[in-house]
């Protein structure tokens, strides 16, 4: 029978197989796999195209020193990863690790060109796995600093949003500030977005996106007073902010009154004393103090702890926001 595969030259005739039988084989077959079987020819592209199964994997985006592009599986328990390297010797290597119990597989491919070749390869992948959303995006932004620009203009036109997207930069001294300000004019986040970038400019002009669930800004020296107004994400985490304890005053009064913030859940700031916050921002504003032998769970950044103590203000809707230290820093926590 013509389907049977050629022992001699160990063949197997997989687009003779019907379309049921093609997929149950895609089922079991690595993603690097998938995305080389649908790079022969305009055939195997569609048939990898068609499959009805990739809703369960997810797309990341990596632009570092090497670029790559990983197709995780459920739970993240196998990742497959592209990346693409400007050192020859590399070509072609494949590596497996394990963490936490997970496989990461990578392969490298030298190009002259990595970061246009990076391009051409997402696209095609995105165009397989039938993606408009990138699960994690992580962009060091002085990794390829003349190509920035082409970059973003790139994933905005092929990307529709990002869930989580970490954002970071190798040299402190190197200026990111303009490509900062363009990714978050041009990129559309939904859930995350974390920045370690270190932006000198107290004027700058990016906008935080909105209605975010996560919000991570270390070296928020920039983040001041008006722009904390602006932030509606749930879970807000700021490094070195320069509000003032006047600032702090005024804004928990409008968060008492239900002017601003309204969507917070928890803020976690730099290291503060309790007593001294009390004394400084609390001054005029009504709040008890809990008992310390009193435990409350309360939900931090990550999960919920078991707190002892704190001090209490409460929104005019009968919310609650309790204050309290831990780990070195200062965490308010609404319930």
């Amino acid at each position: 029978m013509k389907m049977i595969s050629n022992r001699r030259t160990n063949e197997f005739p997989i687009l003779r197989l019907p379309f049921l039988a093609i997929e149950e084989i895609f089922k079991t077959m690595d993603r690097i796999k998938i995305i080389n079987f649908s790079m022969i020819s305009k055939r195997t592209k569609t048939v990898a195209k068609n499959m009805d199964f990739y809703s369960k994997y997810a797309i990341c985006l990596y632009i570092d020193k090497t670029l790559g592009i990983s197709i995780n599986g459920t739970n993240y328990l196998v990742t497959c990863t592209y990346l693409m390297t400007s050192d020859k010797q590399m070509d072609g290597k494949i590596e497996q690790n394990e963490y936490n119990q997970c496989i990461i597989r990578s392969i490298f491919k030298y190009s002259m060109d990595p970061v246009e070749e990076w391009k051409q390869l997402c696209k095609h992948v995105l165009g397989i796995f039938k993606k408009q959303t990138i699960n994690n995006l992580f962009m060091v932004l002085d990794a390829f600093a003349d190509q920035n620009i082409s970059i973003i203009d790139f994933l905005k036109t092929n990307v529709k949003s990002v869930n989580r997207c970490s954002l970071f930069q190798w040299d402190k001294e190197n200026n990111v500030e303009e490509n900062f300000a363009y990714f978050l004019n041009n990129i559309t986040i939904k859930n995350e977005l974390g920045s370690s970038l270190h932006i000198k400019n107290n004027n700058f002009d990016g906008k935080i996106p909105k209605h975010l669930k996560e919000l991570y800004i270390g070296n928020s020296q920039w983040i001041g007073y008006e722009r904390l107004l602006e932030i509606d994400s749930k879970h807000v985490i700021l490094r070195s902010d320069r509000i003032t304890n006047k600032e702090w005053n005024s804004f928990l009064k409008k968060w008492i009154a239900m002017e601003t913030n309204q969507n917070l859940e928890c803020l976690e700031l730099s290291h503060k004393h309790l007593e001294e916050f009390r004394e400084l921002v609390l001054h005029d504003i009504p709040h008890e103090m809990v008992d310390g032998g009193d435990k409350r769970v309360l939900k931090n950044f990550l999960n919920r702890r078991v707190i002892n103590g704190g001090i209490d203000i409460r929104r005019i809707d009968g919310r609650t926001a309790t204050f309290f230290t831990r780990f070195d820093n200062f965490w308010m926590s609404v319930h």
